[in-house]
């Protein structure tokens, strides 16, 4: 948890962290591709679906995550946590947890972290 989500006066109710917004089982860990928002980034999540209908996989998509204000020092190409919301509490589907290292690679090519 940082350290200004427990002494600072900045209140997001959006915050899973510091409100009383629960989580749904999904935790999901993409990289962050663009940060133009104000509160949110858009993260993009590697992965493999078979798409019956249309006979082939899904590599990659691009999801739009909530960023709380205590997270300031997220950069473009950093991994990054993000858990689900209940449906009732979303603008976002997804709020931001946590930031983890630089990711290796470019943003366009498939591979895990």
């Amino acid at each position: 948890m940082p350290k200004e989500a427990t002494e600072g006066t900045c209140i997001d109710r959006k915050c899973p962290l510091t409100s009383n917004v629960s989580n749904k089982r999904w935790i999901l860990s993409g990289v962050v591709t663009k940060m133009k928002m104000q509160r949110a980034t858009v993260i993009l999540l590697d992965y493999l679906h078979y798409l019956r209908k249309y006979n082939h996989f899904e590599k990659h998509k691009n999801m739009s995550v909530h960023l709380s204000p205590y997270f300031r020092d997220v950069l473009d190409g950093q991994c990054c946590h993000s858990g689900a919301v209940p449906a009732h509490e979303q603008d976002c589907a997804f709020r931001h947890a946590c930031k983890d290292r630089k990711a290796t690679g470019t943003k366009k090519q498939f591979h895990k972290f």
